[in-house]
């Protein structure tokens, strides 16, 4: 009988004492998940001693990979002084004025505990500010668990509904109506589409939300046309314009919103801004923003948080900022276009229908011929999905791992050789799995 891996061993262990065995599904990969030892740069070395390139990054929250010096160092020391305080902390104030600075459209901010919480305010803040109920956000985009947040997120073809007027479809079994109702779902990069169903809502919207880049819709950019539409549309009919950067944040110095001329009036952020620990602020408008202002008689929108702006996440994310400056994003970004013309190139000597889209440090391979540019003409099937699985499963076999929607970042230890052997893995993959695509 053959012995099980420590990885198999802990897994049983897990079942007993979690549902799935698991705290987040994204870990789980069949037969068993596999348990990381310890990271150290963009090499992750799992519990059986296996090392592989990290191209998740923890689901882009680590721009600077795993233990990076700086950060460790400096959170060692503020561990020596304390991790939690019910009194304010100067790392607050130092932070907030250097994210502040980063983006002409973030005039004031809070901090929250992750991005889920970060866009779940926004849209609090919104409806305190406007005094209206909802939302509008794009279909198919993901921006974490509240409830108003996640529908629409995994439609399909079978409930999507008509183009012109897509179904608010929930993810979690008991979404309550309400919350569906109060849910605008609107195509993503389709102007005309977009605002003719606004415009069946326009009294009643408080907020409208969107991702610039949306990594489970594609890694494909909004465009200049449909941003500054929902930009005039909001800006003409009371409603706020949302941005999601919680993820994209990464892309550029101010964020993905600097690639457009639109300035959004709240913007959630979360991930990098931590450093690696659990993190995420909103930042936008100070009329906005002070519906959370209690000095002046009961804020519209209360706000509390019994870990936000805890200074070990702040002192972790003021320095892995302070260390993501202007070169560093180029220099990053640069390597990034290497990689994505390397997956490019790899596609064409494969002679497969694949593409790669993306932009800043992401990237993401596509089982198509064309780059989509909507949720529904990017939505993988299941014969694509087994596809996608089984070059998913190539890259893990080969040292490399990646996000489960066939998705890449980059973090600033990565050199060429790491992309090389990246496009030198796709290629292989895609030799492999040709037969079956």
């Amino acid at each position: 009988m053959n012995e099980l891996t420590k990885s198999a061993e802990l897994y049983e262990r897990a079942k007993k004492v979690m549902p799935g065995g698991c705290s987040r599904n994204t870990i789980l990969r069949k037969p068993h998940p596999v348990y990381a030892q310890k990271g150290e740069g963009c090499i992750v070395t799992d519990i059986e001693g296996v090392q592989r390139i990290d191209f998740a990054n923890n689901v882009a929250s680590l721009i600077h990979g795993h233990a990076y010096q700086p950060i460790v160092e400096g959170v060692q020391k503020q561990l020596a002084n304390g991790t939690a305080f019910s009194i304010g902390t100067e790392i607050e104030v130092d932070y907030a004025d250097q994210l502040v600075a980063r983006n002409p459209s973030f005039e004031k901010l809070r901090f929250v505990n992750s991005g889920t919480e970060a866009v779940m305010s926004c849209l609090k803040a919104a409806r305190a500010y406007s005094g209206r109920a909802k939302i509008a956000k794009v279909e198919g985009s993901y921006h974490g668990l509240y409830d108003y947040a996640e529908v629409s997120q995994t439609s399909k073809p079978a409930n999507w509904g008509d183009a012109n007027a897509p179904t608010s479809v929930p993810v979690s079994q008991g979404t309550p109506q309400s919350a569906l109702d109060d849910v605008i779902v609107i195509p993503f990069n389709e102007p005309e589409r977009a605002i003719a169903i606004l415009d069946q809502h326009k009294d009643k919207i408080a907020g409208v939300l969107l991702d610039l880049l949306p990594h489970r819709i594609g890694v494909i950019p909004a465009t200049e046309a449909f941003v500054k539409a929902l930009r005039s549309w909001a800006t003409s009919n009371g409603a706020l314009l949302i941005f999601d950067e919680v993820i994209t944040f990464r892309t550029e110095f101010s964020g993905a919103q600097y690639a457009y001329d639109v300035s959004p009036d709240l913007t959630a952020l979360g991930k990098m801004i931590g450093g690696g620990f659990p993190v995420g602020a909103l930042a936008g408008r100070a009329a906005v923003l002070d519906v959370m202002n209690p000095l002046n008689g009961p804020a519209p929108f209360p706000h509390y948080g019994t870990f936000s702006a805890n200074p070990i996440t702040l002192t972790a994310g003021s320095i892995a900022m302070e260390h993501f400056d202007n070169a560093a994003v180029v220099k990053l970004n640069t390597l990034a276009d290497c990689t994505r013309a390397g997956i490019a190139e790899a596609i064409k000597i494969a002679d497969v229908p694949a593409c790669v889209t993306g932009r800043g440090s992401m990237f993401r391979i596509h089982l198509k011929e064309v780059a989509p540019t909507t949720y529904r003409n990017a939505f993988v099937g299941p014969h694509e999905q087994k596809c996608v699985s089984a070059l998913l499963d190539h890259f893990f076999n080969n040292g490399l791992i990646m996000i489960e929607t066939c998705s890449g970042l980059l973090s600033t230890p990565m050199t060429q050789s790491e992309i090389d052997h990246l496009c030198q893995v796709t290629l292989d993959g895609l030799r492999t799995i040709k037969s079956i695509l």
